[in-house]
């Protein structure tokens, strides 16, 4: 008897739940940490080092075939249909958030961009005043006082908290592109959006890779830093402000990597 295939969402439910069993037998094994933020430090290495060949010999190869190939305006129309679903998402956290005048600027500018903007090909409403904003599921987890837990590197995904893990699965259940219903059409999309997603990464992985910093603590400590500015809209508290860096080469290192991260709000 066939049976249908299953569908990315339950391929993600799987993924998170593989890893959480993964990091419950990990942590009895894991040695005592360098960073209290990071108690599963060697497991997520192994990860990080997971990714980074996946990285470099399958992801990245093809999206910078799509980079050569693809006219920048298409790119761009790319970006700004994805960026158009993802303002659904943040309207909706803007609410659960109780931002509500920024909720209204959102709506307006989703409804301009998928009226005017052609589907959110063409990005209007940043011209008509209305700018992009980031709000997540796990920055409302945040607002609502749940912690961040432990820092995670998640296979494929990259960087994470126990947290915002639980956001991600929570805005990926309501996601239209995984209720697409012609298969190739779905993967299709998940693939060109993951392609998208690396895009927008790609400069600041290649100079993080070039430095001589480690690029692990690198990504986490911005990683953690991005989303404490997300957190609290720019402005953290003095004790989760992180000491300013004094070599020049890391800080245009860091200023790229967060131009990066603030890409993929979707």
């Amino acid at each position: 008897m066939n049976s249908s295939p299953p569908s990315p969402l339950s391929c993600l439910r799987h993924l998170t739940l593989l890893f959480s069993l993964t990091l419950l037998v990990a942590c009895a094994t894991v040695n005592g940490p360098g960073d209290e933020r990071d108690p599963l430090e060697s497991l997520n290495r192994s990860v990080f080092n997971f990714n980074e060949g996946f990285y470099q010999y399958v992801l990245d190869p093809v999206t910078e075939t799509y980079q050569d190939i693809t006219p920048r305006p298409v790119q761009s129309g790319v970006s700004n249909f994805f960026s158009n679903i993802g303002d659904l998402f943040v309207l909706v956290n803007d609410v659960l958030q109780f931002k509500f005048a920024q909720a209204a600027s959102d709506l307006s500018r989703f409804a301009f961009n998928t009226t005017a903007g052609l589907f959110g090909l063409i990005d209007v409403a940043s011209y008509m005043g209305l700018p992009k904003h980031n709000e997540d599921f796990g920055q409302t987890l945040a607002t609502w006082g749940v912690g961040d837990g432990p820092y995670l590197v998640l296979p494929f995904l990259g960087p994470s908290t126990l947290r915002d893990t639980g956001g991600l699965l929570a805005d990926s259940t309501y996601d239209p592109i995984y209720d697409i219903p012609d298969r190739e059409a779905r993967w299709g999309t998940i693939g060109l959006k993951a392609i998208d997603i690396r895009a927008s990464l790609l400069s600041a992985d290649r100079m993080a890779g070039k430095s001589g910093v480690d690029k692990y603590n690198f990504i986490r400590d911005a990683y953690l830093q991005h989303r404490q500015n997300l957190i609290y809209d720019g402005n953290p508290p003095n004790q989760l402000k992180p000491a300013p860096m004094d070599d020049k080469e890391s800080q245009e290192l860091e200023l790229e990597l967060e131009k990066a991260l603030q890409a993929p709000a979707q």
